[in-house]
């Protein structure tokens, strides 16, 4: 019997059978953009075809020009172009997959000039203020939805998804937020849910009977001004009987103060949302956010809450992530993370997407595992991302791979990473390394530090070993109340009441995070809801209410030397969370400082150039995280040899720490040896 029946349960649709409950959700890749990437994308789907989704939904396209997320950008609006995505549909067709194309009006998320909304109201995220459109001017959009899913029938595609969530188009019209219209397109609710219950019912017309329409419903605004429950199950139960064969759930705008999908977001911490929609229609619900094991996804649907499960990153993370969970080797995915640094992070700074923890992701046709024709022996030197990554690729080619890591645990920063409250998901990826060590076959050896000569006799000698903290010259910096970040988070070093960490980067706001973090279960729900303000839908318009986040165990203070934005090299689609998160715990943050010293009455600091307003912070502890350093101790000893060796990850480049770019360079390496 399966571990997953209902997961891996067919669903009948009538005119179409899905062999399983799971959807590859719609994600925006930056192959979308162009025809001559089509080649590019019709390998990304058809791997992930491969892997087992039952239905997968492509990133969002524009019906018409206005629709632009961005000038010139993914759209299919004429039959040469729906020509072309013949290609696309056939190549996933070829692997037994089927596939929607998402139809995404952005609204006035438009990064253009052209936007046009329901009410000429710009966007808090946006430098552009959209017009607004006449009443032909509805009618014009809502006939190029139609339009649009013609042509995607023509293309061969299965159905399509309309983009009704996430505060685009539709959902600009459906909420009061954002819609301040008097005609028959505004005002009432029913006048408000007009455009999207159009849109529906005319493209039903146009696609007939036996095509796929999955409508895409925001359930949740998380905005002011957002729908009630009632709208939300009116506009259900409209959007059912308009024809939609799908509804799938939407949770949050872009401009929403609560986060959605990051990493701190509890595993399926929206899936209570879909469960109280699901008895108000007849058709299948699909859930969503933050679903990325199969054993959550199981759980969801046993429970009833949906009858579907949708999930975009996972399938960027493995795209064997079904077949898998099908052969009873769900031990062996890859999981997401959810950290965005490679697939949204991208998009959002209009670069390709692809995935921090496989670079493979959305360069399929160029990354390609290929066995080796001449099997190496080949030595890796640590066991972080990137020694993981590059020891694993190199085994999965079919070399010889022996891998030697100085401390008893794998992981290396991610070992430190996953300990911070709501990176906790980091260590799947410790878990998932490590099991694919064991089926590879590399040798490991923990508690090891290599020398030269444990490393003679490899053809290739690789060293990932990582980085150490840097020690500033601040007088008294050796002081009792200083510790570095891995010995208390790591280490477990007792740290007092009041604390100065130094240096506000990404490890200086996770360290602040961690230090204001009272003891709790990992990602726990009903402490996330409470700390952000998630509330019960059907009581609280757009579920939105009061955060009430835990106050701090301790008073913290985050220094920087840089006169600039505190975190402003953070995650885009991440940072703005972790600085709220602080401003939650009242982390006093000070920019410009410069650290005079350090002795029994604490940190002394003057402020800019001119070492301005001294003053003495009396902290009980001082927390150094001012930067690393590469550990690079192997590499000229090595060298002296004449062997040839390979440095990766923070050996080679430590001055910004990052997991992303270790483990892209780490497989791109194990891909040429």
């Amino acid at each position: 019997m399966s571990a997953y029946p209902h997961l891996l349960e067919p669903l009948d649709l009538g005119h179409v059978v899905l062999p399983n409950r799971v959807i590859m959700g719609s994600m925006h890749t930056g192959l979308e953009d162009r025809l001559s990437d089509l080649p590019k994308l019709a390998a990304y789907f058809a791997e992930r075809a491969r892997g087992g989704a039952g239905l997968m939904v492509t990133g969002g396209y524009a019906p018409n020009r206005t629709g632009w997320l961005t000038p010139f950008g993914s759209a299919l609006t004429s039959t040469k172009q729906a020509t072309r995505h013949r290609l696309l549909t056939d190549a996933v067709h070829a692997e037994g997959g089927r596939i929607a194309l998402q139809i995404l009006h952005a609204g006035r998320y438009a990064y253009h000039p052209f936007s046009v909304s329901a009410s000429a109201l710009k966007a808090p995220i946006n430098p552009f203020k959209p017009r607004a459109l006449s009443d032909r001017g509805v009618r014009r959009q809502i006939a190029a939805y139609a339009d649009c899913a013609a042509l995607a029938r023509d293309a061969g595609y299965d159905g399509v998804e309309i983009m009704g969530s996430e505060g685009y188009f539709i959902n600009q019209f459906l909420a009061e937020r954002t819609n301040r219209r008097t005609d028959r397109w505004g005002g009432s609710p029913e006048n408000r849910r007009r455009l999207a219950v159009e849109i529906v019912r005319r493209t039903r017309e146009r696609v007939g009977t036996d095509f796929l329409i999955i409508y895409r419903l925001s359930m949740a605004d998380l905005v002011e001004g957002g729908q009630t429950w009632d709208d939300v199950i009116t506009l259900g139960r409209e959007i059912e009987a308009a024809g939609a064969s799908i509804i799938n759930t939407g949770i949050g705008w872009h401009e929403a103060r609560v986060p959605t999908i990051v990493t701190s977001v509890p595993r399926a911490a929206f899936t209570s949302v879909t469960a109280a929609f699901k008895p108000h229609v007849s058709i299948p619900v699909v859930t969503s956010n933050r679903i990325n094991l199969p054993q959550v996804a199981e759980e969801v649907l046993a429970r009833g809450d949906a009858d579907l499960i949708s999930m975009a990153r996972p399938f960027l993370a493995d795209p064997e992530w079904v077949l898998k969970a099908t052969i009873d080797r769900a031990d062996e995915i890859n999981v997401c993370i959810a950290c965005n640094q490679a697939c949204l992070d991208h998009v959002f700074a209009k670069k390709k997407a692809s995935c921090m923890v496989n670079p493979r992701a959305g360069r399929e046709t160029e990354l390609r595992l290929e066995v080796t024709r001449r099997a190496k022996s080949i030595a890796v030197v640590g066991a972080g991302p990137a020694g993981l990554a590059a020891a694993v690729t190199a085994a999965e080619r079919g070399h010889r791979v022996e891998l030697f890591e100085a401390s008893n645990e794998l992981g290396g920063q991610f070992g430190i990473a996953r300990r911070i409250p709501g990176k906790e998901e980091f260590a799947e990826t410790i878990r998932y390394y490590q099991r694919r060590l064991e089926l590879t076959g590399v040798k490991v050896h923990l508690g090891r530090r290599a020398t030269p000569t444990d490393l003679d006799g490899f053809d290739e000698v690789v060293l990932a070993t990582g980085v150490v903290p840097r020690v500033p010259a601040i007088p008294g910096i050796d002081h009792p109340k200083v510790l570095s970040y891995v010995e208390v988070v790591r280490g477990g070093k007792p740290v007092g009441e009041t604390v100065a960490v130094i240096g506000a980067g990404g490890i200086g706001v996770d360290v602040s995070e961690f230090l204001t973090t009272l003891e709790s279960p990992a990602l726990d729900l009903v402490a996330w809801q409470a700390e952000w303000g998630v509330a019960d839908p059907v009581t609280v318009q757009a579920a939105l209410g009061v955060p009430r986040p835990e106050a701090s165990p301790r008073k913290v203070y985050l220094l920087q030397r840089k006169a600039g934005k505190i975190g402003a090299g953070l995650g885009k689609t991440s940072g703005w969370v972790h600085r709220a998160a602080l401003k939650a715990k009242q982390v006093e943050q000070l920019r410009g400082v410069n650290y005079e010293r350090i002795d029994d009455e604490g940190l002394h600091i003057s402020f800019g150039p001119k070492r301005e307003n001294p003053q003495v912070l009396a902290v009980d502890t001082v927390v150094i995280c001012a930067g690393q350093e590469p550990l690079r101790d192997l590499a000229e000893p090595l060298r002296a040899t004449g062997r040839p060796i390979h440095l990766i990850g923070g050996a080679d480049v430590a001055a910004e720490l990052d997991a992303k770019q270790a483990i892209d360079q780490a497989t791109r390496l194990a891909l040429t040896l």
